[in-house]
């Protein structure tokens, strides 16, 4: 008997808790935003985030990498991503769920992971998902970003044998994947 007790009132101050931290929240309405992630693969990325009501946004990113690395790897790509996302309690606040779709072209091989280490493939993709987060206030106008997704993605490419990446094995491959499509750690400045 007690620790039913115990539990309802356990329930109660954590259900109190959360309507509460709805509420501390600072209403701004743009986002400025970088994925970590992104730039730890020595990627340009920048999105903007756009509040459209209290409880839902809309987020254009755009990720680029022209780079060509030493031995002639190479993990170029152009990704575009835009989303609408839903926030239980309060935009650029806590949980938040998200709908998105992705697309952009890549060329990447020559690089010490398979499958690219002896193969290079150039192509496009496009596809799109359901995602999750969470967003953690770190101050009035900075907050840090977690989120992960999943969908589908389909791609076509042209596959080359490397070290040179010039010798064609296939061309005009289609691909079809279901599985994660996103795993992000994003700084987030609000105005």
């Amino acid at each position: 008997m007690a620790s039913r007790i115990i539990s309802k009132k356990l329930v109660c101050i954590v259900a109190v808790g959360f309507f509460l931290s709805c509420e501390t929240a600072f209403s701004q309405n743009v986002a400025l935003k970088t994925r970590l992630t992104n730039i730890a693969l020595l990627s340009f990325d920048l999105g903007v985030e756009v509040g459209l009501s209290q409880k839902w946004t809309a987020e254009l990113s755009a990720t680029y990498n022209p780079w060509t690395l030493a031995d002639n790897m190479k993990w170029k790509i152009l990704k575009f991503e835009p989303q609408v996302r839903y926030w239980p309690c309060q935009k650029f606040m806590g949980w938040f769920i998200s709908s998105y779709i992705h697309g952009g072209f890549f060329n990447i091989g020559n690089v010490p992971l398979p499958p690219f280490r002896d193969t290079r493939y150039e192509g496009w993709f496009l596809g799109g998902g359901i995602g999750a987060g969470y967003q953690f206030i770190l101050s009035r106008h900075f907050n840090l970003e977690l989120e992960i997704g999943g969908g589908y993605a389909y791609s076509r490419y042209d596959s080359y044998m490397c070290p040179k990446c010039g010798t064609v094995l296939s061309e005009d491959t289609p691909n079809h994947y279901w599985g994660p499509t996103k795993a992000n750690i994003t700084l987030v400045y609000l105005f």
